[in-house]
This record gives structure tokens, sequence and C-alpha cells, in this order.
């Protein structure tokens, strides 16, 4: 798919238009000249989702007691798999040009792997640094969940996972038991709203159309809803397009 560029634009003053002889400043003008090339790929957030849900749920029953205590190595091996799911998640978004969802994902790829060679290396001090490590995740969630309202669905996936990763600090600075289970069960409830996410995104991806309620609004309902002069409007100035990041 390809596109042209926008006619010279008028400067303010009523001067002759950039570009052409007699303006202010005379450069050539290359924008009917550029195409700018875009390769349709499936939606890879169905998939990023269900990682989360699995190793949500996972983490989730062990810190609940659901699963024997010397069970942890394999619980880090049966997690580790959605590190590499969501990595390749975030690599295909950013492709994508959503770096919203491609930051997340990253985030959550980094995440599983910290937490999955800490309960196989057991290192001396792992709860501890696994704590502050969800801490930070917790707050820079919430930054993120504060300019994803767009997007409720992915917004109320990271309004659960803020309270989850942020008793789970809790549980792993402090030792405290009843922050752990917490935590569990948030963990399993932040799986049953990425699972659902999941499911609503591959069936709107699947029939063209919503059929689950996800409540995009602004350009996240644009994204679905609009035509093709949507999809294209200020493209010259995403990144991958324009000079510099």
């Amino acid at each position: 798919m390809s596109t042209g560029g926008p006619p010279p634009a008028e400067n303010p003053d009523g001067a002759a238009p950039v570009g052409i002889p007699g303006g202010r400043h005379f450069e050539p003008d290359l924008r009917r000249m550029t195409r700018i090339h875009l390769r349709p790929i499936a939606s890879p957030m169905p998939l990023g989702f269900f990682a989360v849900a699995i190793a949500s749920v996972l983490v989730g029953c062990f810190q609940l007691g659901l699963l024997p205590e010397d069970s942890g190595r394999a619980v880090a091996l049966a997690v580790l798999p959605a590190f590499a799911l969501q990595f390749l998640v975030a690599v295909l978004a950013f492709g994508a040009r959503d770096v919203l969802a491609a930051t997340l994902m990253a985030c959550f790829s980094g995440l599983w792997l910290a937490s999955a060679l800490v309960l196989v290396l057991r290192p001396a001090g792992g709860g501890r640094v696994l704590g502050v490590l969800y801490a930070v995740f917790a707050v820079f969630a919430l930054m993120m969940a504060s300019v994803a309202g767009r997007k409720r669905a992915l917004w109320l996936v990271l309004c659960v996972a803020v309270p989850r990763f942020a008793v789970a600090a809790l549980a792993g600075l402090t030792g405290i038991a009843w922050a752990g289970l917490l935590s569990g069960s948030l963990g399993l409830l932040l799986a049953l709203v990425a699972a659902y996410t999941a499911f609503a995104l591959m069936l709107e991806d699947m029939r063209g159309a919503r059929v689950l309620p996800i409540g995009r609004s602004g350009p996240a309902r644009h994204a679905i809803e609009g035509d093709l002069a949507v999809q294209l409007r200020d493209i010259e100035r995403q990144a991958g397009v324009r000079r510099t990041l």
C-alpha cells in the first residue's frame, strides 16, 4: 500500500508556497514523489494477552498455595515461554506503530524473564530484588494507564496490573503472608481480564467487527471504524517515517 504527500502548504503570511520559486526559502518539494510503504500484519495483541493470562494463572496459583511449595522451579520453567511470546508480540507491535501496546508487552516480557530466573536460580535476596522490580513495574503501569484511556480493555488490564504488582512488591519486600495471598488472588483476576481482552480482540480481528465490548474511543475507535484517509492522517510524522525519534 502506498500514498503520496499533500500539496505544498501556503505560508501563513500570504507568501508563495514553500518549495516553489519565489517563496521565502526555496527548497524542492519532494512530497509528491514520496511513497510510504506499509506492510499489513495480523494483530499480535491476542497472543500477548493470552500469554499474560497463562503466566498470571501459574504464578497466582503458586502464591495461593494451590501448587506444592517445591514446585517453584517448575512454575518458572512453565512461565518462561511467556517471555519469548510477549517479546515477539512487542516486536510486532512496534512494527505496527502501536507504542503503548509494544511497551506494555516488552515490559511484561522482561518481568516474566526476571521472575523465572529468580525462581529457578534462587539467588540470595531474590525475593527483595523482585519486590523492587514489581514496585517499579507497578509505577510504570500506572503511568501507562494514565494515557491508555481510549483503549478501555488495555486500560482495564493495566488497572488490575497496578495493584497486583504493588501488592506483590509488598510481599517480596516484607514477606507478609497475607500480601502473598492477595497478590495471588489479584493475579488470577488479572488473568481473567487479560483472557477476556485477548478473546474479544481475536473475535474482532477474525470477524472484522466488534463482537464483545472492549471500549474503544477516539483514535482507537477510528482505527477500526475509520476509512483509509483516517489511517493515513499525519503518517509522515510517525516513527519510522520522520527523520528522528
